[in-house]
């Protein structure tokens, strides 16, 4: 069976016109007379939304009972049994409610990619996991319904729909994305101008850096060039808060130069020495590591440095790049036993070390 494609139409923020563009071109496409469907839209209260669903068929959707209440989400059965030539499935990150059969939306639209369902579906561009710290950095808000972002690899065409900042706010301020008593708040917070501007570059730069990638595979497909692949980087972290900021940094960084990623932590015992909290954030280490395809070395420093350590590393994985947080020593550690990233450059050449300023203070 030949596996559906995908096609994402990505924004900056809420309001920017996504559904309504995905709607506006599935009805184009039953003119020509392609078999649409919707699997799921999310119309928000927005009259105009609402009103481009128009004669568009609708999949019943799915109930979810949890807790005594009923929640409605995708109902992938249902769609693969209609076998539509489209779907157009709303809110890409959404979580589906407790007792779902997949977790996560987008692993409902994978399993509809996989029975050769083409799909459409639309997302903003804070929802992707790498972006989770910059997205935090810019607006204050910790986004917590994410996508992986090799899902975006997947897309066979990606549509950014774009508004400019002073757009958007006086959408907002018409009623067109909220309801009245969010308005004032949203304009303020959220939704200021700096905020706007900030999130419509992060949202150009990602589908151009996308655009980029899928160009770069299909010359590689056809050049078979090996020497184009020599870029690796080598994330070292520590069992501490900033490993997850550390991991992220490293990963946008091998997105950018196409390179091989590498994942290292040092322990400092067996893993079933270690206290409660290293053991969580090396499930996090492990589980970040496999959603961004890196590959997580896991090292017991025993007698060695832990400069030592990386640089072993460092030379049997033929690292071009290392990713370091600044010292965990303190001042008066490093004047008795010298600092790590100073031992690392001693004894490694040809190497560019990247230094992350930490969160913690120390």
């Amino acid at each position: 069976m030949t596996r559906g494609k995908l096609k994402l139409y990505i924004g900056s923020a809420p309001g920017v016109g996504k559904t309504y563009k995905m709607l506006a071109d599935a009805r184009i496409l039953t003119l020509e007379g392609k078999d649409v469907v919707i699997g799921l839209i999310e119309t928000h209260g927005r009259k105009e939304t609402a009103e481009m669903v128009g004669q568009l068929e609708q999949v019943p959707l799915l109930e979810v009972v949890y807790k005594e209440k009923v929640f409605l989400e995708v109902n992938v059965d249902a769609i693969i049994a209609r076998h539509p030539d489209i779907v157009l499935i709303d809110e890409l990150a959404h979580t589906n409610a407790p007792g779902s059969e997949r977790k996560k939306r987008y692993q409902d639209v994978a399993a509809l990619l996989d029975a050769g369902i083409n799909v459409y579906s639309a997302v903003n561009i804070q929802h992707f996991e790498s972006l989770l710290f910059k997205v935090k950095e810019v607006t204050g808000v910790e986004v917590r319904e994410r996508i992986p972002d090799p899902f975006l690899g997947e897309a066979d065409e990606i549509l950014l729909v774009d508004v400019t900042p002073q757009t958007l706010r006086e959408r907002l301020e018409q009623g067109k994305i909220y309801k009245k008593e969010k308005i004032e708040q949203s304009l303020n917070s959220f939704f200021s101008l700096q905020n706007l501007a900030s999130l419509r570059e992060l949202s150009l730069r990602q589908v151009a850096d996308e655009v980029d990638d899928q160009v770069y595979q299909s010359r590689l497909l056809i050049e078979k060039d090996p020497a184009t692949l020599q870029e690796r980087i080598l994330v070292c972290i520590q069992l501490n808060d900033n490993a997850r900021k550390l991991i992220y940094r490293g990963f946008r960084m091998a997105s950018r130069l196409k390179a091989e990623l590498y994942v290292l932590t040092i322990l400092p015992a067996a893993e079933n020495q270690l206290n409660a909290k290293q053991k969580e954030v090396l499930a996090m280490v492990r589980e970040s590591g496999s959603l961004f395809g890196a590959e997580v070395l896991i090292r017991i420093q025993g007698e060695r440095s832990i400069a030592q350590a990386i640089t072993a590393a460092a030379k049997h994985h033929r690292i071009t790049q290392i990713v370091i947080g600044q010292s965990a020593r303190t001042r008066w550690q490093e004047i008795r036993r010298g600092s790590i990233i100073n031992e690392i450059m001693r004894h490694v050449r040809g190497i560019d070390i990247q230094i992350v300023s930490d969160d913690l203070e120390r």
